[in-house]
């Protein structure tokens, strides 16, 4: 399995003068999240601060794989966000969960 830093950015309904929590389907999304990090696909995230993006360090074993299980996030397909970019990542320094 392969290590990829994603960058995920709000789509054309997010409402900005909403906070995170109270956008359509935050519950839903919550719980698919949530369940990711269960899976051990999503190791660590979250938004990154004075930008509309989220970063996700995921893992996977390839690009298709990391794009599959995003698509099913009820936020993907109601248009709240949207994949922006994909990165394979060479982790160098520390570790993450669940790596010995």
């Amino acid at each position: 399995m392969k290590i990829f830093a994603v960058i995920r950015t709000r789509g054309i309904v997010w409402q900005p003068a909403l906070p995170l929590e109270q956008q359509p389907d935050w519950n839903t999304h919550a719980d698919f999240m949530n369940a990711l990090v269960s899976d051990n696909f999503v190791l660590l995230g979250g938004p990154l601060e004075g930008t509309p993006d989220v970063l996700l360090i995921v893992r996977a074993a390839n690009e298709e794989g990391v794009i599959r299980r995003l698509e099913a996030d009820p936020w993907t397909a109601s248009g709240q966000l949207q994949t922006a970019r994909i990165t394979p990542w060479d982790l160098r320094l520390g570790t993450l969960p669940g790596s010995q």
